[in-house]
């Protein structure tokens, strides 16, 4: 049978590969997005499609459909952009919460919010697995989003908790891949368009903090199984590569894929950048059968050719 899917952040990167992957499942597809950061050239291709539809709606406001599930993904998740209006993006994780759980409440329906490995902040462990609680500065230049996440987490289960509301909730960890933004000012999509430019590539710090850089349809992949997963399985579960990469690694490996003549420049650290993201993915083998499968050369080729494209 047929299932009525909601995405909300649907024409954004992850969003719009979620649509897609929906789709092909044979979904009915409603895709609610405030345009904000979303693109209508991430779902411009997804606009002919009979069973997708495409609602402009801002979260923070209640949201009236009648659909199976709900996908929670509407946020601003780059720095650039959640820095650019602190409060409205506090409100969206927060607010936008409370709707699409006041709405799977009414519609007795599974919810899944799209978290982030931000909850953890600068972690004082490494690597981290869902149990570490995570040093948030809470009023700090990013806590309008790292915040802004741990409490729609709370949200999500207290309204479990209190009203017996079936969420499923994914911590996700750097994701990359085509349909990035090339100006979000994430660290991929920054590099790939600096080194395409022969522009100097800026690294914050001496380059030696560390990420691990997981290709978005192995993220889709882990987000689906998450929702498909046992009805008593909630998580929080990390979904995320667990290969470790240093931030001048990544710039070099990007200097070398696109034959690039650019020269590595280094900038002072940002207030509270992570040193070290790296997932235990653990829970996720074993309740959800997932690992990531694209290594990262792969992932950024793919990327890059993307890349060309748009900012050509």
């Amino acid at each position: 049978m047929k299932k009525r899917v909601a995405v909300t952040g649907g024409s954004g990167f992850l969003g719009s590969h979620l649509c897609e992957r929906l789709l092909a499942e044979g979904n009915d597809v409603i895709c609610v997005d405030n345009m904000f950061t979303g693109n209508k050239a991430n779902i411009e291709h997804l606009l002919a499609n009979p069973y997708f539809e495409f609602m402009r709606h801002d979260i923070t406001f209640p949201l009236f459909i009648e659909v199976d599930e709900i996908y929670n993904l509407a946020c601003p998740a780059s720095p650039v952009h959640y820095q650019f209006d602190p409060v409205q993006t506090t409100k969206t994780s927060v607010m936008g919460a409370i709707n699409v759980l006041g709405l799977a409440k009414r519609l007795k329906i599974k919810v899944l919010q799209a978290s982030t490995s931000e909850v953890y902040g600068d972690p004082e462990i490494h690597p981290q697995p869902e149990s570490y609680r995570g040093a948030v500065n809470p009023i700090g230049i990013r806590a309008c989003y790292d915040e802004g996440k741990r409490c729609a987490e709370t949200l999500f289960f207290d309204y479990h908790r209190q009203h017996e509301v079936d969420i499923k909730v994914i911590r996700i960890f750097n994701t990359y891949g085509p349909r990035m933004n090339p100006n979000d000012g994430r660290v991929v999509s920054n590099f790939i368009v600096q080194a395409l430019k022969n522009e100097p590539i800026t690294i914050y710090g001496d380059g030696s903090q560390t990420r691990s850089f997981c290709y978005v349809d192995d993220l889709i992949d882990g987000m689906c199984r998450l929702m498909a997963s046992r009805d008593d399985f909630t998580g929080p579960v990390n979904i995320g590569n667990p290969n470790e990469f240093t931030i001048k690694q990544l710039a070099e490996q990007v200097i070398d894929l696109t034959g690039s003549k650019s020269q590595l420049v280094f900038q002072p650290l940002p207030q509270d950048d992570p040193l070290q993201r790296q997932p235990v993915i653990d829970l996720a083998k074993q309740e959800l059968g997932w690992e990531p499968k694209v290594q990262l050369q792969d992932g950024l080729v793919k990327t890059i050719e993307y890349m060309k494209k748009v900012i050509s």
